[in-house]
């Protein structure tokens, strides 16, 4: 009897990871009143961000990175090309529809922190889910429990000023993951704070990536770009390198 060798199974290949940002030959022109061209700060950029990734965005200034970052956060428009935006192309959208649609996608986090004094850091946290309709119940127990994965549930009551400013910076990075965001955008996160606090930030944020948060950042600091995934660099307008670590 021939003995029946079945064919080895097919190898598969794991699926690509979705894009979460994907640039297509992006453009940024800024004009003069005249009409003339004042600045090209933007030169075709061709730039994807798949889910999970920890990125930071280098350049000197006047590179373009600032409004890279914008035109990422849905700040800014850009003058030709696609934004795709978890798959939806943002560059050309209402204004009111963007801006809905920006709330629910990102998450910013600021050099200057943005909290708003008069509020406890409950209330800060919360912000974003009044704006986007839920109850107060609901608010505040989901703000809540984002304090406490940023080791604040102790200060609930609290107010900014009572806070340090890691502390405060912590206070931010939970407002911008109130939303369940597809990206966390930061911006010189560590400009504001000394060097064992900012180091403290920087370890939350590997924490946050290494459960799968998507983070784009936005740094002139060497050390800190290292300690990031992959590394896009600026110059004048267009991609000097793209980089990623092992």
């Amino acid at each position: 009897m021939t003995a029946i060798i079945a064919d080895p199974a097919p190898e598969t290949s794991p699926l690509p990871l979705a894009a979460v940002a994907e640039l297509r030959a992006l453009s940024k022109t800024y004009y003069k009143p005249d009409g003339s061209i004042m600045v090209e700060a933007l030169k075709t950029i061709d730039v994807t961000i798949t889910r999970g990734e920890y990125v930071a965005i280098m350049g000197s200034s006047g590179s373009g990175k600032s409004t890279l970052m914008n035109v990422l956060g849905c700040l800014d428009r850009p003058t030709a090309g696609e934004y795709l935006l978890d798959g939806k192309d943002v560059a050309r959208m209402p204004d009111d529809e963007l801006s809905e649609y920006r709330g629910r996608k990102i998450g910013f986090v600021f050099q200057a922190f943005n909290l708003i004094p008069q509020l406890t850091i409950l209330e800060n946290v919360a912000v974003p889910l009044f704006y986007q309709g839920l109850k107060k119940s609901e608010r505040e127990a989901r703000s809540s429990a984002i304090l406490g994965l940023v080791g604040l549930d102790d200060r609930l009551d609290h107010r900014p000023r009572e806070l340090s400013g890691g502390q405060q910076q912590r206070v931010a990075i939970a407002r911008a993951l109130v939303t369940n965001p597809v990206v966390l955008m930061a911006d010189e996160p560590t400009g504001n704070l000394d060097s064992k606090t900012g180091q403290q930030i920087l370890e939350l944020f590997e924490g946050l990536h290494a459960k799968g948060m998507t983070i784009i950042m936005v740094t002139h600091d060497d050390s800190i770009a290292e300690r990031c995934r992959r590394v896009v660099r600026l110059k004048d307008g267009v991609v000097e390198f793209d980089r990623r670590r092992g």
